[in-house]
């Protein structure tokens, strides 16, 4: 995994995106996108923004919205002028869980339906998720930049354009470090135990 050398995007739905800022969710689950290539989806980086994608039906598929669902909202690739990029990731833990049992208990942590999660762990030959532990912080003037036809299509990485990363960057963490040390702990206890 790269430290932050360069300006890299991590693309989730929108909500997701808000929820993690938000400190109502504190891990990524992920199975990969359709062009992760061969390797299939991995962790890559340590530090990475997050990078907020349009899916029309997102609002079903969780039981999180954001307050301010208008603002949070993102028009699909097509109709996308902007990219709004309003928190960034450290990556603290990694895990792939393959025992359901195990995803299903990390409820607490995330936004996603059940039924959402159990299709995303059975899709494809291998039942597995990819699960994050990950500190978000917010930044306190969200980095507008203009959308490219680059950042489209089913893969999780997009490399950013680090010439209009902002260089007076002021972050606020989501949650104290005390609030995320307890969920950190609890996570930890549900997937390293045997």
């Amino acid at each position: 995994m790269s430290a932050i050398s360069e300006a890299i995007g991590f693309k989730e739905w929108a909500f997701v995106c808000e929820a993690l800022g938000e400190g109502v969710q504190t891990l990524i689950l992920r199975k990969g996108g359709i062009h992760e290539g061969r390797a299939g989806f991995h962790f890559q980086h340590n530090h990475f923004w997050l990078f907020p994608t349009g899916f029309h039906a997102q609002k079903e598929q969780l039981l999180w919205t954001p307050n301010d669902i208008e603002s949070s909202t993102v028009p699909p690739d097509e109709e996308r002028t902007e990219v709004h990029i309003r928190h960034k990731v450290e990556l603290k833990k990694i895990w792939k869980v393959t025992d359901w049992e195990k995803v299903a208990a990390l409820a607490p942590y995330h936004v996603w339906k059940e039924d959402v999660i159990r299709d995303r762990f059975v899709w494809n030959d291998e039942s597995c998720l990819h699960v994050a532990l990950v500190k978000i912080s917010s930044l306190v003037s969200e980095w507008t930049f203009p959308y490219e036809r680059g950042f489209g299509g089913c893969r999780s990485w997009v490399k950013l354009n680090s010439e209009s990363e902002p260089t007076d960057i002021v972050l606020k963490p989501s949650l104290s470090d005390e609030k995320w040390q307890q969920i950190a702990n609890e996570v930890n206890s549900i997937l390293e135990s045997s």
